[in-house]
């Protein structure tokens, strides 16, 4: 006899449903809150409503409550026709977005965020963080932990609501959040009269009239070597050459968010000459005719958001690009929205969860078209290299490497801060030549070479060449060449136990293998005993199958650690049991 599903045993147990609470056809859930979406209007008053303006518009209204508010959401999904499903996902998933649902609190007025780096670490920010907290009025300020901030240079360093404050002590922290100047300092930059008056915007009009063509440029960039300088080290000729290939409308996508820990080397180059930075972006949008430029510009940067609106409204106005020509929009705190495919989905008004790949960005990016995706300082070169020819860029570099890198330094070194050297420097050349060699009281012990993710190296390799495609015979990368420096005087298992929790901290979610392996490491890091084969296995998974750099990278300081400073770590006591697999 055939028994039916509310007959069998295991169904018996499940509860027949009531009657509906609320009549079919209309909208389940909470109500829509008629003051809140009057609000709502008014901050939209005269903006798009797209989807791509989500971000945007949630920014609006953090600016303007302090935090969101779920009523503000739901009137905020109604306002956009979107699912509120949509909305809070997207709200949730950004580190400075402040959720704040019905019968809570909001948080205090003003937020002091301690950057909680590596960098700053070595610089004393748990012990700046724990005085804060203890000594803060709590109804008025809220003290809270944040990633890197792109000041690794100034550490250790706090955000008294937009305005930074670098070699932070106690009591100027306390100053600045007592005299109401939150804003952003001001930033001093040569403005666009200036600019062209060294020549600026020549390569962009030379290009516009035919006197430089995209092959010729193309060319030069190749011959001096010119690649992706967010890390992937990519060439760019090749890269304009696939976006090219693909049919229009095409997309420059600009890579402003730089949040690996050490790095500030965009910073740099945005406040030092924002227009060269521009006519690059331009160039780039010329050589591919691109029907858009997005600069993504990561929200840690809240006095640079104001730089580049300024010079993108001189660009303007000076007819050399169209009004709206050249996008602007603010990251909202999510490191993996570095990577370029989560780049775009944030762009596009979505959590910055990383694209399967196959399609690449080059073929499917910036709203499913072809999207030439670079980051600040690749594009900032391209007018000074066609200034000084391809040949001077490539024969600045050391050992037979090509062109020049800008280093980010922070740690123990006497003068911190971007230094632009050659390509091939070692780091030993870079510390006598440019940093002015340790600190006071400190010997090198270990340094990584590229922040992060670029894995970990002893002293006694400090005379590898750093450049692309050098180090990683030595388990390691220089990614954005973000150099942190640490001395016999750090504590080892703090500075890993700080990178991993890092990276747990930062994980997307979407793959198992970095959401699980990052917090799984973290707990195997704070434990007495290694066991090194699980670290290497459970290093060799994340590697493997995690979908994108994020969780294949988050290995690489630790196996470094196995394999350079055993015996450091046991002098720590830990006891580390078991070998590597063999290959």
């Amino acid at each position: 006899m055939k028994v039916s599903p509310r007959e069998s045993p295991e169904m018996s147990r499940i509860p027949t449903p009531g009657p509906r609470r609320t009549a079919r056809g209309l909208p389940r859930g909470r109500a829509l809150d008629p003051a809140a979406l009057a609000e709502v209007e008014a901050l939209l008053a005269g903006c798009p409503r797209d989807r791509e303006q989500l971000l945007e518009h949630l920014h609006r209204l953090q600016d303007r409550y302090g935090h969101l508010a779920t009523r503000h959401l739901r009137a905020l999904a109604h306002a956009m026709r979107l699912p509120m499903a949509a909305v809070y996902e997207t709200a949730t998933f950004y580190a400075h977005f402040d959720i704040v649902d019905e019968g809570q609190a909001p948080p205090a007025p003003l937020t002091l965020r301690v950057c909680d780096s590596l960098p700053c670490l070595l610089a004393g920010a748990a012990g700046l963080g724990q005085a804060l907290a203890a000594g803060m009025d709590s109804a008025r300020v809220r003290v809270t932990r944040a990633p890197c901030m792109g000041r690794c240079h100034e550490a250790p360093v706090v955000e008294v609501g937009h305005r930074h404050v670098g070699r932070a002590t106690l009591a100027e922290v306390r100053q600045v959040a007592d005299s109401g100047r939150h804003e952003p300092a001001p930033v001093s930059w040569p403005r666009l009269d200036a600019y062209r008056g060294a020549g600026g915007y020549g390569l962009l009009q030379a290009l516009r009239a035919g006197a430089v063509t995209r092959d010729e440029l193309a060319a030069q960039l190749e011959a001096a070597g010119l690649r992706g300088l967010g890390g992937a080290g990519f060439p760019t000729h090749r890269k304009w050459r696939f976006v090219l290939a693909e049919p229009g409308p095409r997309y420059v996508v600009i890579n402003a968010d730089e949040g690996e820990p050490g790095t500030f080397k965009d910073r740099h180059y945005l406040e030092l000459a924002p227009h060269q930075f521009l006519e690059g972006a331009l160039v780039s949008a010329e050589v591919v005719e691109a029907a858009a430029v997005y600069i993504y510009l990561r929200d840690e940067y809240p006095g640079l958001h104001g730089v580049l609106r300024e010079a993108i409204a001189e660009v303007e106005a000076a007819g050399l690009a169209s009004p709206g020509f050249i996008v602007l929009r603010r990251g909202a705190g999510s490191y993996v929205c570095g990577e370029e495919s989560a780049l775009i989905e944030s762009l596009e008004g979505k959590p910055g969860k990383p694209r399967h790949r196959p399609p690449y960005v080059a073929q499917r990016g910036l709203f499913d078209r072809p999207s030439l995706v670079n980051n600040v300082e690749t594009v900032w070169w391209i007018p000074e290299i066609h200034r000084r020819g391809g040949e001077w860029f490539a024969n600045q570099g050391r050992r037979g490497r090509k062109g020049l890198r800008s280093f980010s330094v922070s740690g123990r070194v006497r003068r911190p801060g971007v230094h632009v050297a050659p390509a091939g420097i070692t780091l030993r050349e870079l510390l006598d030549e440019h940093c002015g060699g340790m600190a006071e009281g400190h010997e090198l012990l270990a340094y990584l070479p590229g922040g992060a993710s670029g894995g970990i190296l002893p002293a006694s390799l400090a005379d590898v060449p750093l450049d692309f495609d050098t180090l990683q015979p030595y388990g390691c990368f220089i990614g954005s060449a973000a150099v942190i420096v640490l001395s016999q005087h750090d504590d080892l298992r703090a500075a890993l136990a700080s990178l991993m929790a890092f990276f747990a901290d930062e994980s997307c979610g979407q793959c198992t293998p970095c959401r699980v392996g990052t917090v799984k490491m973290l707990g195997l890091l704070e434990q007495d005993r290694w066991d090194a084969a699980q670290l290497h296995g459970l290093s060799r998974l994340m590697i493997d199958a995690s979908i994108c750099g994020l969780g294949q990278a988050a290995p690489n300081p630790v196996l470094g650690a196995l394999a350079h400073f055993r015996d450091r770590l046991e002098a720590q006591g830990i006891r580390i049991v078991g070998e590597e697999p063999a290959p």
